[in-house]
């Protein structure tokens, strides 16, 4: 039998541990090939910055300066995460921050991480303020049909217990021309009325905004948002002499390095 035709057959024999003298000369570490590198166990720390809201809002009422940012340090299964959300008026120095959350990440399928960690909520400009510090648990990853989902529990130091909810979805109508769709949701189990909240279903708040991206990294976008109260929230708005609901026209960037 030729050369050629005993390859074969010893190489068989060797995947079956007829020969491990064999099976040991033709692989490397790990089960490698002969004559390859190691495997790489790549822990190499990554990071994203994304400001998925930079944006101007001419709403029913004061018009509104926005932001929503996304970022983290770390590897494909372990990460800090960083993400704030909040808004000032253009006019009578009110703002609040909605969330300022530092989160530990860790990867507990393909595409979600459970995160747990510390945040903070504030508002300023209307009466003395409030603020308070928060526990955080969640999970954000990519749910069916490619909607981004961001979900939270959050118990105060004074025992006050929420949940929020975010998902988006973004439609491709070319490899530029993007349209985001965009639904936010809040549920307290008690009232603080420093902060606005109502016990109950707090809020709805729906958005549509069409991008244009120059560069991956940037994004200019016009939009409509519509919001709702609900329930107490609404009442705390009416005796303000707020309305429940406000439709927005925004206009912002988008951004991440």
């Amino acid at each position: 039998m030729s050369e050629r035709a005993i390859l074969p057959v010893l190489l068989l024999a060797a995947v079956l541990g007829g020969d491990g003298a064999l099976a040991e000369a033709e692989s490397g570490p790990a089960g490698t090939p002969a004559g390859w590198p190691p495997p790489i166990h790549d822990a190499q720390a990554n990071s994203l910055v994304l400001f998925d809201q930079l944006e101007y809002r001419e709403a029913d009422g004061p018009d509104v300066l926005r932001w929503d940012l996304v970022s983290w340090i770390g590897g494909d299964s372990r990460r800090l995460w960083i993400e704030s959300e909040g808004q000032a008026l253009t006019e009578g120095g009110e703002g609040e921050i909605e969330r300022l959350d530092a989160l530990y990440g860790r990867l507990i399928s393909p595409f979600w991480d459970f995160q747990a960690g510390l945040g903070y909520q504030r508002n300023w400009g209307r009466g003395p303020g409030a603020d308070r510090l928060m526990a955080v648990i969640g999970i954000q990853g990519l749910a069916q049909y490619a909607f981004e989902v961001d979900a939270n529990l959050r118990l105060t130091e004074d025992n006050e217990l929420s949940a929020d909810f975010q998902a988006t979805w973004d439609l491709l109508f070319t490899q530029r021309l993007v349209a985001q769709f965009r639904i936010e949701g809040l549920w307290a189990f008690q009232t603080v009325e420093e902060l606005d909240m109502g016990t109950g279903f707090n809020s709805l708040d729906l958005g549509l905004r069409l991008r244009y991206e120059i560069r991956r990294e940037v994004a200019p976008y016009l939009g409509v948002t519509w919001s709702r109260r609900y329930g107490t929230t609404a009442a705390l708005a009416r005796a303000r002499g707020e309305t429940p609901d406000d439709t927005a026209i925004v206009t912002g960037l988008r951004l991440w390095f």
